[in-house]
């Protein structure tokens, strides 16, 4: 991630500008290593802040949050001391939700709200993905559902299964009850932020005709764009690539009060900030 105080010269304008923040929150079960490329593709664009939730990676020896209420108290912790300049969520899985959740948050508490809430991979909370139904049940059972929506091997319902249950399972069952809180408590609950859903054209979790549906969620402008790939298109360089486009069509808006200071309190404003984990768990 790039010194947070710096700002950026646009050669086309001669004027200095901040480039916005970029929140991401990762999938179920999982770290922030999805993101550790995104930096470099986004350059100037943004600056790239990935969420870590507690019980994983450096956070391992913390409990896992399955309350919607704490979450929020969590994040709030994080958002509030950098609301100096623009920025936008970008939430994959899970992560979707938790951004999602967020945005209404920040919106209720009358903060700034993000430029763009980008949501890959979920269905909206009142359909439900059927990953979220699993999480009462036993680990085989788990594993099984696993393999049958392609997020999982099928190593891990055979060969490696120990090693799932052992590494994999009590996280993604932790997140996955934390999804089903997100569902109850934010059906049918519109933001006014604008709203840009990305679908995977094969992903069996979360289809186009479900995406679609989180047009229901804004109340501001709704946009839908399928990427190629399965459920976890989060992977690959084109997302990043989408987002760097969306930051720079942002940038032009800027007011200039964004110019003149950064966050330096990044550093000392939230435990949420490790600037690496390349581990998923």
């Amino acid at each position: 991630m790039r010194d947070p105080g710096a700002t950026d010269t646009d050669g086309g304008t001669g004027k200095d500008t901040v480039a916005p923040w970029l929140f991401c929150f990762h999938h179920a079960g999982a770290g922030i290593s999805a993101f550790a490329r995104w930096q470099k593709v986004l350059g100037d664009a943004a600056e790239v802040v990935p969420v870590l939730l507690p019980g994983r990676g450096p956070r391992a020896k913390e409990d896992r949050i399955t309350d919607v209420s704490e979450l929020m108290n969590e994040l709030r912790e994080l958002i509030t001391p950098l609301l100096d300049r623009p920025y936008l969520l970008y939430g994959h899985s899970l992560g979707g939700l938790v951004a999602h959740a967020l945005t209404r948050t920040i919106e209720d508490d009358g903060l700034l709200p993000p430029a763009r809430l980008v949501i890959g991979a979920v269905p909206p909370p009142h359909l439900r993905n059927p990953l979220l139904r699993g999480a009462g049940l036993p680990d085989s059972e788990l594993l099984d559902l696993l393999v049958e929506l392609d997020a999982a091997p099928a190593e891990a319902a055979g060969r490696d299964s120990s090693l799932w249950r052992r590494h994999v399972i009590p996280a993604l069952r932790d997140d996955l009850r934390l999804g089903e809180a997100l569902c109850r408590v934010n059906a049918d609950m519109a933001v006014g932020t604008p709203l840009l859903a990305l679908a995977g054209r094969d992903d069996p979790i979360a289809p186009l005709t479900d995406m679609a549906e989180w047009a229901d969620y804004s109340v501001s402008r709704f946009r839908l764009q399928t990427l190629p790939g399965g459920h976890y298109f989060v992977r690959e360089l084109i997302v990043p690539e989408l987002l760097r486009e969306v930051a720079l069509e942002l940038r032009e808006a800027f007011q200039p009060e964004y110019r003149d200071e950064s966050s330096v309190r990044q550093e000392d404003g939230t435990r949420l900030l490790p600037t690496a984990d390349l581990s998923e768990r």
